[in-house]
């Protein structure tokens, strides 16, 4: 069509015979980049917590302008690769490898994410997780299992800081397992359930939830695979049903009259 494609109610503007579209090319060219760094990070020239060159440097380099290139580094920032520290640069960045959540978020928009999917997802992840955490987990990643429980016990009063160790907790036992993917996977879906507060600690028996993590890391920390397995299933089973049950509760409750 000459005004442009309507199929499936999108409409798409065509440019003007012998004219070509300025955002295309700066998309082609920011996807250009991307593939860039990412041939740098594959050939070992580029690490976690390396500094990119600066922007006219890194433009020149590879023959695009200064805004495609901010573009194709916007689209590394949203896929975890790289960060932006004000006054310093943009680093490739370190730690556990981080997936951008924007997929995950808009398939929970389109579809909805269940409580039951929800830990489904979880059980699925996370106790394979533990196992893994018993063999592997050194030192240092047993101590940030350790913080994140003590964080948890010093916020029992505090469902919100409570949750965010909770989840901290699980990501540190992740990270523990030794393997980048899962650590991955769990930290993106404990960031959406974060963000999205899907999980709403008030009402809950804080220090009961408390002492079943001190109870996986104990199992984890003795070295005991199989016991970390069944000590997580516990958790997730427990919060699961605490969850729907507080659901539940607050669905029967009447709505407040209005005057």
């Amino acid at each position: 069509m000459a005004e442009g494609d309507t199929r499936r109610g999108l409409v798409t503007e065509e440019a003007p015979a012998g004219r070509t579209n300025p955002k295309a090319g700066e998309t082609a060219a920011g996807a250009q980049v991307v593939e860039h760094v990412r041939r740098e990070i594959e050939a070992g020239r580029l690490g976690p917590g390396d500094r990119l060159p600066p922007e006219r440097e890194l433009a020149g380099k590879m023959g695009v302008s200064r805004p495609s290139l901010r573009s194709g580094l916007r689209t590394l920032q949203a896929m975890g690769i790289i960060n932006s520290r004000r006054g310093a640069g943009t680093f490739i960045v370190e730690g556990p490898p981080h997936l951008g959540k924007a997929p995950l978020e808009f398939l929970a928009a389109l579809h909805g994410f269940t409580l039951d999917q929800m830990y489904e997802a979880r059980r699925l992840l996370e106790v394979g997780a533990a196992g893994l955490a018993a063999e592997r987990a050194t030192g240092e990643q047993m101590a940030g299992m350790a913080d994140e429980l003590t964080g948890m016990f010093a916020s029992l009063d505090e469902p919100q800081p409570f949750l965010r160790h909770d989840l901290g907790f699980h990501r540190a036992v992740a990270a523990g397992s030794g393997n980048p993917i899962v650590a991955a996977i769990i930290g993106t879906l404990t960031e959406i359930i974060w963000e999205t507060g899907r999980i709403n600690m008030s009402g809950f028996s804080l220090r009961e939830s408390a002492e079943t993590h001190r109870r996986i890391y104990e199992a984890i920390r003795a070295r005991h695979p199989d016991r970390a397995r069944r000590e997580m299933t516990e958790h997730l089973e427990h919060a699961r049903w605490e969850q729907i049950e507080r659901e539940t509760t607050d669905a029967r409750k009447p709505a407040p009259r209005h005057r």
